[in-house]
């Protein structure tokens, strides 16, 4: 079984077992506009949450993804290298950044549900 949660600064994490998958979210690939690169962290990299992560870079900025928990980072989704556009087509899904060990399941269960992540980019 697998639950997702989301950050204040747009990110998704899908929580299997103690797997963590992470991305952007839709609202927040909108916003980016067309990706044309992404910079993902080293596999066995510790990121700690709220700590820097990726980056990510559209034809509008570039932009910081943070790590939602922290944790080990198990695996890095590679075709994003080769096509970043992947993350405007697929942002909570194929579009994927890395998948960490979550060091702290607490982190987890601090972030959004989907409808108030829903509830807060309609106040902002």
């Amino acid at each position: 079984m697998s639950e997702t949660r989301f950050s204040k600064d747009h990110e998704w994490v899908r929580l299997e077992g103690d797997i963590a998958t992470v991305g952007i979210t839709r609202h927040a690939a909108e916003q980016l506009g067309d990706v044309v690169f992404v910079e993902l962290p080293e596999v066995g990299r510790n990121l700690t949450a709220h700590g820097e992560a990726a980056v990510v870079e559209s034809v509008k900025a570039a932009s910081d993804v943070f790590a939602p928990v922290g944790g080990k980072v198990q695996e890095i989704n590679g075709a994003l290298t080769d096509d970043p556009a992947g993350v405007n087509a697929d942002p909570e899904g194929a579009g994927w950044f890395f998948k960490l060990k979550i060091a702290d399941r607490s982190e987890f269960e601090g972030l959004m549900r989907q409808g108030d992540y829903d509830a807060f980019v309609k106040e902002a």
